[in-house]
C-alpha cells in the first residue's frame, strides 16, 4: 500500500470509528430516559430492533450472506450474545444502579484496556511509543470521574439514600459495570480478528449477519423478561407495581427509542466499527472508543441541562489529547 493509500485508509478508519462512537453513546442515555424499564427489557427492546432492521437489511444483502460458513455464522452468533445482549444488560443494569457517571466511567477505561489487551497478542506498537497516549487517555478518564462523583456528592438527590446505602448501591452497580467491560473487550477484539481474517466479506455484509443472529437471541431475552416481571411482583409479597407488557407504561416513547437504538446504536455503529476494525490495529481502533464516552458524557450533560464541571473539562481535552497522540503514533508507524 502506498504512502497515501494508507493515511486515507487512517483517516477513512479514525472517522468510522468516531461515528461508531457517537453512534454507541446513545446508549448510555436510554435507561434513564426510560426509568421504569428493567434492564432485560431495555436490552431486548433495543436488540429486535436491531435484528428486525437487519432482517429488513438481508434481502438486498442476500447474495453476501449466503457465502457466509456456518462457522461464520456461529462465530457471529457468539459475538451477538456477548457484546451485545450480555454486555447490554449489564449495562443498563449498572446504570439504573448507580446513575450514570460511575459505570460510563468504567466503560471508559475501554480505551486502555482493550489496547492493552489486544497489543499484547499482536504487539502493533511498541509499548514505549503506546503508552504516552494510554497514560494521557487514563489521566483524562480518572478527572472526568472524580468531578462526576464530586458533583453528585455535591448535589444528591432530593430522596437523599443512607451513606451506606448509597454506597453499597455503587459497589453493586461498579461490579454490573465491570462485567460490562469484561464483555466488551472481548468483542472488538475477537470482531477484529475475524473482519481481519475475512476481507473478502464487507462491514456491512458482517454487522446484517451479527444483526441477524441477534433476533432470536433477543426474543428468547424478552420472554425471560416476560416470566421474570410477571414473577418477581407475586414473590416478594410487596405492593410494587407491576410492569405493563408488552411496551411498558411508555410505549410510544420505548418503540421510538428502541427503533432509534437498534438502527443508529445497532446496526450502524456495528456497521462503521466493522470498516474501522479492518482499516486499522486493534491497539489503536481500542483507544478510539474513547468517542463513545465522550459522546456517552455529551449526552448525559445534555440530558441534564448541564455543563461538565473545569475538572471534567480538563478530563474530556486529556482524552481527545491522548487519542490524536495515540492516532500520530500509528501513522509515523
Amino acid at each position: 500500500m502506498t504512502d497515501a493509500g494508507a493515511r486515507q485508509g487512517l483517516w477513512l478508519g479514525l472517522a468510522c470509528a468516531i461515528g461508531a462512537g457517537l453512534a454507541w453513546g446513545l446508549v448510555f442515555v436510554a435507561p434513564v430516559m426510560l426509568p421504569g424499564y428493567p434492564p432485560l427489557v431495555l436490552s431486548a427492546g433495543r436488540y429486535l430492533a436491531f435484528g428486525l432492521v437487519a432482517l429488513a437489511m438481508a434481502w438486498p444483502g442476500r447474495q453476501a450472506l449466503q457465502q457466509l460458513s456456518r462457522a461464520d455464522w456461529i462465530k457471529a452468533g457468539w459475538l451477538s450474545l456477548i457484546g451485545n445482549l450480555v454486555y447490554y444488560v449489564f449495562l443498563a443494569a449498572a446504570i439504573q444502579t448507580a446513575g450514570v457517571p460511575m459505570p460510563t466511567m468504567l466503560i471508559g477505561t475501554l480505551p486502555v484496556v482493550i489496547a492493552v489487551v489486544s497489543n499484547l497478542s499482536d504487539r502493533a506498537l511498541p509499548w514505549r511509543r503506546l503508552a504516552p497516549s494510554l497514560a494521557i487517555i487514563l489521566a483524562g478518564i480518572l478527572l472526568v470521574n472524580h468531578a462526576e462523583i464530586a458533583a453528585l456528592n455535591g448535589i444528591g438527590e432530593p430522596i437523599r439514600q443512607s451513606h451506606e446505602s448509597a454506597m453499597s448501591q455503587q459497589a453493586f452497580g461498579a461490579m454490573l459495570a465491570l462485567v460490562a467491560v469484561v464483555c466488551w473487550t472481548w468483542y472488538p477484539i475477537s470482531n477484529a480478528r475475524w473482519m481481519q481474517r475475512n476481507p473478502a466479506v464487507s462491514p456491512s455484509t458482517w454487522a446484517t449477519a451479527q444483526g441477524l443472529t441477534t433476533l432470536p437471541l433477543a426474543l428468547v431475552a424478552w420472554g425471560l423478561a416476560l416470566a421474570v416481571e410477571n414473577v418477581a411482583p407475586s414473590a416478594s409479597g410487596a405492593s410494587q407495581a407491576r410492569f405493563e407488557f408488552p411496551l411498558g407504561p411508555q410505549a410510544m416513547h420505548f418503540v421510538l427509542l428502541m427503533t432509534v437504538l437498534g438502527l443508529v446504536s445497532s446496526w450502524l455503529g456495528t456497521r462503521l466499527w466493522n470498516e474501522a476494525s479492518r482499516l486499522l490495529p486493534t491497539s489503536l481502533t481500542g483507544q478510539l472508543i474513547v468517542f463513545e464516552t465522550l459522546a456517552a458524557l455529551a449526552y448525559g450533560y445534555a440530558w441534564r441541562g448541564d455543563w461538565p464541571a473545569p475538572t471534567a473539562a480538563v478530563g474530556i481535552g486529556l482524552l481527545i489529547a491522548g487519542v490524536a497522540i495515540g492516532a500520530n503514533a500509528f501513522r509515523s508507524r
